[in-house]
């Protein structure tokens, strides 16, 4: 057996099938009953010309119904595309032919959207809805009802041969462009993006190692947060089924629900992606009363938690692990921060894994202490490239020295004890005066604030200096611009202080709670934003 997904999917449910796979609500799974649903769904995808190397699209809230999506389309060798449930009609017209959608399985909520685009997109040809009636289709398109297209299916195991390469497809979120199909081999994928079943330690050697550790495991809960259209997400969900654990889902992001379910199904592990999530949480916490004995790790993922929030987090639940995770859908898991570090003293990693490095612009490594800026790359294991985009294929995944390369876009520095600071992202870094603002330091800063609830920095056009730096911000209560500017110059430097604040209501963000930077750059110069979503700072990501 190779390290194929739905192979060790499969080998871990006939050793503990009677286990709790996954809970969302009132919805329980065991890992036989996980197992049978999704060959049901598979059998169905098949019955309806889905085969291998097809592309089934997932548009759907996180519940049962994503997992047993995701497992039918690996068993029968599709590749699984995630599909942003904000999406509006331009913005799923683009990823559904980007992605070369053959199928898509999507909550029936979203049938408006999703009819308004089909005439479309030619390579579309079924659909399953769940929760509701399916849309009422011509050929060549057919649709099905979700329960219905299980019902009418065997739960038997008699699929094709399976392996290793194996395509897995992950959209990115598209914050500073179109969103990108990240193409992994599965068996890269689970040693990158899954820990190679034990993150932080030594990967399994086979698979018949990751099933002993899985029947033998305690069966922790783990609670990814965010969607799971977010790559981060589906990290966590894998991981979790190859310790055996259960899988905890809320359907949408509500800080109260999430820690209910924490409270009522015993969960260790909550995986979170930053300040988006992490400042609702421990609202929540101090305004209730929840029993989270159970919980002894939090984890970001994604984007990284404010020192301010970091301190919450650590005041209300004493003694659990608050860790910022560094990868990235295109990484995988790489690192974990260095305890005491936050993005206002600093972000710093320790890469113990010598695949992990920082290159120059000369694409060698940057010596430490040195000074010098490089980007944050990683070897051995890294994704196929890019779908359909050898162009921005060519400028991530590059090979130096004869090694195979993935650029992060993170820029940063080497310190003299191997430490590596990380300054933000290249792709959105400020120019200001032929100086280099990494935005989330500021962000940071600003949101440390009192006053302060989110914020982005974003660099806008200036006639003298290229580009200046501009905050937009969404505050408790009104605030005097005056007091945030004396506020952030007491922090950072004077060219890293915003030169003009824009209060607006909420910032947005992606349903992941990665800032939303295009949006922001248009609401800083004063430009007409793009159509509206709906933020996830505060409530539900519904």
């Amino acid at each position: 057996m190779q390290f194929n997904l739905a192979d060790l999917f499969e080998s871990i449910a006939d050793r503990i099938g009677e286990r709790t796979a996954l809970v969302c609500g009132d919805d329980r799974r065991s890992y036989a009953e996980l197992e049978a649903r999704a060959n049901r769904l598979a059998h169905h995808l098949t019955a309806s010309g889905i085969g291998p190397g097809a592309h089934v699209g997932m548009q759907l809230y996180n519940g049962a119904a994503y997992i047993e999506s995701l497992l039918a389309a690996l068993k029968i060798r599709a590749v699984p595309i995630n599909v942003n449930y904000r999406y509006v009609a331009d913005e799923l017209r683009h990823l559904y032919t980007d992605a070369d959608l053959a199928a898509l399985v999507y909550d029936a909520e979203f049938g408006d959207r999703v009819a308004a685009v089909l005439p479309e997109v030619p390579t579309l040809r079924h659909l399953v809805a769940v929760g509701g009636p399916p849309l009422d289709t011509r050929p060549p398109v057919s649709s099905a009802g979700y329960e219905a297209a299980l019902a009418g299916q065997s739960a038997e195991r008699d699929f094709s041969k399976r392996s290793g390469d194996d395509l897995y497809i992950i959209y990115t979120g598209g914050t500073t462009g179109l969103p990108k199909g990240v193409m992994w081999r599965q068996e890269d994928l689970f040693f990158s993006g899954h820990g190679g079943g034990n993150p932080g330690g030594a990967p399994v050697a086979t698979p018949e190692e990751l099933v002993e550790k899985a029947t033998s495991g305690g069966g922790a809960a783990m609670l990814p947060a965010a969607p799971l259209m977010h790559g981060a997400a589906q990290f966590t969900a894998f991981i979790c089924m190859w310790v055996g654990g259960t899988i905890v889902l809320v359907r949408g992001f509500d800080a109260d629900a999430v820690l209910r379910a924490i409270e009522r199904e015993r969960v260790l592990t909550i995986n979170l992606v930053g300040d988006a999530m992490a400042a609702p949480l421990a609202d929540a916490l101090a305004a209730g009363d929840y029993d989270l004995s159970s919980l002894h790790v939090i984890s970001s993922s994604g984007a990284i938690l404010s020192g301010s929030v970091r301190a919450r987090l650590e005041e209300l639940l004493p003694g659990r692990a608050v860790l910022d995770n560094y990868g990235s859908t295109e990484t995988g898991l790489v690192a974990w921060g260095v305890v005491g570090a936050t993005p206002e003293t600093g972000l710093r990693y320790r890469f113990d894994d010598e695949r992990i490095t920082v290159l120059g612009p000369d694409l060698r490594p940057v010596a430490p202490g040195s000074g010098d800026i490089g980007q944050v790359a990683r070897s051995g294991r890294v994704p196929l490239g890019y779908y359909k985009d050898r162009k921005k294929t060519a400028a991530t995944f590059v090979e130096a020295g004869g090694v195979r390369y993935t650029l992060t876009g993170d820029m940063a520095t080497v310190e003299a004890d191997g430490t590596v600071t990380v300054h933000g992202r290249g792709s959105v870094c400020i120019n200001t005066g032929g100086e280099k603002v990494f935005p989330e330091e500021v962000e940071s800063v600003l949101k440390g604030h009192p006053q302060v609830s989110d914020a982005v920095v974003v660099g806008v056009d200036d006639d003298r200096f290229g580009q200046r730096v501009a905050a937009v911000v969404s505050v408790a209560d009104s605030v005097a611009e005056a007091d945030l500017d004396a506020f952030v110059r007491g922090r950072v430097a004077g060219y890293k202080v915003p030169r003009q604040y824009r209060v607006v209501p909420e910032v947005r963000r992606s349903p992941s709670g990665k800032a939303d930077y295009r949006w922001a750059r248009r609401v800083a110069a004063g430009e007409p934003p793009p159509h509206e979503q709906s933020p996830t700072r505060t409530g539900r990501q519904e």
